[in-house]
């Protein structure tokens, strides 16, 4: 259980040589997930996307490819999830198209309205707040602006509720939980996606005109 711990743990704040290993398993791993998500945005045209918790990177690189008139800046607290998001998004970061970079999701590095759309994959369950993290989201988003959220568990799945056991500082929520934090954080409007067969949630938040 100690080694099981030390690994699962990597998935907050990547480090060392095991972050390097979840790091890889988390593109592959999230993969069917991350595409299931994105069908939400699929009546939107954004120009400015932030992608906040990059991880391995593949997010960002799908979101690049499906909008690709606009630009992409990837975030992540890990210094090392932001070294593998550039080194898997190299061809696209030399083409202009994605910026990837070090930052605290609770204090972002970012002017008022400075992207259309936010986009958060299974990286909110270790957010402060998660009112306060949501609060900047809005802030650096644009009026009419959407937030993407898209979280593996429900907040009610055994299996999610077990990582909460073993990941220090998770706290998965239900859609209920997330919707009271989005508006009391300041946006308008909130849709809840459950998928049919899996404890899949997607969340799209819009931030008023």
């Amino acid at each position: 259980m100690g080694l099981l711990k030390k690994c699962v743990n990597q998935t907050r704040k990547p480090e060392g040589f095991l972050g390097k290993l979840m790091l890889g398993s988390m593109n592959g791993g999230h993969a069917k997930l991350g595409d299931w998500g994105m069908l939400q945005l699929r009546n939107l045209k954004p120009n400015a996307i932030i992608e906040l918790g990059c991880g391995g990177g593949r997010n960002a690189g799908e979101l690049s490819k499906r909008f690709s008139d606009a630009a992409v800046t990837a975030v992540d607290y890990s210094d090392l999830s932001v070294e593998k998001t550039t080194a898997y998004n190299r061809k696209a970061i030399e083409a202009g198209r994605i910026k990837v970079q070090q930052g605290d999701v609770s204090a972002l590095a970012f002017s008022d309205a400075s992207f259309d759309l936010a986009t958060a994959f299974e990286t909110v369950y270790f957010w402060p707040g998660p009112s306060k993290s949501f609060s900047e989201v809005c802030r650096v988003l644009k009026p009419g602006g959407r937030f993407l959220i898209v979280n593996e568990s429900d907040g009610t799945d055994k299996t999610g509720k077990q990582f909460e056991t073993i990941i220090d500082g998770m706290h998965t929520y239900t859609a209920e939980e997330l919707e009271a934090a989005l508006k009391e954080a300041g946006f308008a409007s909130v849709k809840i996606t459950h998928h049919p067969e899996k404890p899949w949630l997607a969340i799209l938040a819009a931030k008023g005109e």
